[in-house]
Formats: structure tokens, sequence, C-alpha cells
């Protein structure tokens, strides 16, 4: 029996122990950006949502006030900005928290987002909801809605596709999604490349969730990336799953 060498051992038993350790942080740090997310998305509604509210009342109240005046042109034009204003708000508070994923559950924000993006860059879009992930806890849902947002933004930087499909099936304790495109593709069984930080991200995300993720992609054949995360939370200060299968990032 080949024995092992104990300082080699010692050796491997502290690499693990900082990996889980880092593991655990960088997953703390992750829902802390979330909170703070959640934190800022109300102050920008509630108050400057209340602001810009107060400003458009008060320029209704000029507008009435100053029929057939000069100023009534400047007066539009301001009652313009302030709408243009409005739709920023609303935009900037959705991508920190998106009220669908509060409101209606993942799969709605899911589809909501991947039309949305699809359309804004004239991409094909379909999304199948095979069975719902019910009853997902908030940190997980809103996990693995970072993780499609991430996937759906390395499609349309990097794929150069023409059609995205994503399907989202909850069975046997799992939430899976297969996030698919028929763009360019690469060697996803070479090396990580430096500076792959949106697929270190997802993986990173996956594994906090206590999940594990693969990416199956050849030049010219396209790309699919699969993940799953368990149905119920990690127990507070468990490890995360060290077995996500990572290949190289774009």
């Amino acid at each position: 029996m080949e024995r092992r060498d104990p300082d080699s051992a010692e050796i491997e038993r502290l690499v693990e122990a900082r990996t889980c350790e880092l593991s655990a942080f960088s997953a703390h740090l992750q829902a802390l950006a979330e909170q703070e997310k959640s934190q800022l998305a109300r102050t920008l509604h509630d108050e400057l949502g209340g602001l810009l509210t107060a400003a458009k009342m008060d320029l209704s109240w000029l507008q009435s006030r100053m029929s057939g005046s000069p100023m009534q042109e400047r007066l539009a034009q301001l009652g313009g900005v302030l709408d243009e204003a409005m739709d920023l708000k609303r935009r900037v508070v959705e991508q920190l928290r998106p009220s669908l994923l509060d409101h209606f559950g993942l799969p709605t924000a899911i589809r909501a987002h991947m039309e949305s993006t699809c359309a804004e860059r004239g991409l094909e879009c379909e999304v199948l909801v095979e069975h719902p992930c019910d009853s997902l806890p908030r940190e997980t849902a809103i996990g693995l809605f970072r993780v499609v947002q991430e996937g759906l933004s390395n499609v349309v930087r990097h794929s150069q596709c023409r059609r995205v499909k994503l399907v989202l099936a909850g069975e046997s304790g799992r939430c899976r999604v297969t996030l698919v495109d028929d763009g360019r593709g690469f060697d996803s069984g070479a090396p990580l490349q430096p500076g792959s930080h949106g697929l270190m991200r997802m993986r990173q995300r996956i594994r906090s969730l206590g999940g594990s993720m693969s990416i199956d992609s050849r030049p010219g054949a396209g790309t699919t990336v699969r993940f799953e995360v368990p149905v119920a939370a990690l127990p507070s200060g468990a490890p995360s799953s060290p077995t996500a299968d990572f290949p190289t990032a774009r």
C-alpha cells in the first residue's frame, strides 16, 4: 500500500480548509452585496421617487396656470426631462432588485429579463418552464436570477448568436437551469483564460448555493451552460459544494 507523505497530507488539509474559508467568505460578500442593493433600491424607489413625483405635480400646477404663456414650451420640455428621470430611476431600481422576482417568482422574472434583453439585441428567444421551482428561499432565487443575468450577458457580449433558449425545471428537490445559444462557441476543455470574471462569478454563486455547473461548447457549435442547486437552503455556515465542473471561460 502506498503511504502518503505526512507533510503532503497536512498541506492538502490546509489548502482544503482555506478553500472552504474563502468560499464561505465569498458567499457572505455576495449576500451582503444583495442586501445593500435591496436597501438602495428601496431608498431610490421611496425617496427619489417621492421627490420626482412631487416635482411632476408642481410642474402640472404651473402648466395649468400658465396656459398660453411663452414659458409653456419650456415647461413641457422640463416635463419630458422629469419623465426621463423617472424612467431612469425605475430601470436602476429594477437592476438593483427586480420587483418581478419578489412579487411573481423566479420563472416570471427570468422570462421577462430574457425576453427584454433578447429583444434589445435582436435575438430570437425561447423560455421553457417545464416544472416551476416552487418555494425557493429568497437567497436561492436571487442567486439563480443573477447567474442567468450573467450567463445571458456573456452570450450577448461574446457568442455572436442568433437564438437563445433557456429551460427551467424543478424536480427531485433540485432546481435546474439550461442556457443554450447557437453562437460561435469555444473550446470548453481548454484551460481557464485570464480575466474570465463573468463565468467565475457564475461558478462561485452556484457553489455558494450548494450547486454544480457545467459547460459544453465547441468552436462553431454553440454553447450549453447547465447549473442546478438544491431547493432547500444550505444550513447557516455549511460549506458550499466544491464539485462544480468549470471549463474555460470566454
